[in-house]
């Protein structure tokens, strides 16, 4: 996986909706299970709501911890 998807997770916001300025690593897994089932939005955004559903549903939001930290200074 290319690690720079992973600091745009952490640092892009969702656009939209409900969860609108959030970050999209920071959205609750509800939120990503109702787009995953209605469809994911087209393009990059939505590479980035399957991909942190993805780390979300296996347990793996660890791997955003060092990257968070990293981010913040």
């Amino acid at each position: 996986m290319n690690s720079q998807i992973l600091v745009e997770i952490c640092t892009d916001k969702m656009p939209f909706g409900k969860y609108k300025g959030v970050t999209i690593a920071d959205l609750p897994i509800s939120y990503l299970e109702w787009f995953q089932g209605q469809g994911m939005p087209p393009g990059k955004l939505g590479m980035q709501l399957s991909t942190i559903y993805e780390i979300k549903l296996n347990g793996l939001t660890e791997l955003l911890i060092p990257i968070k930290k990293r981010l913040r200074g």
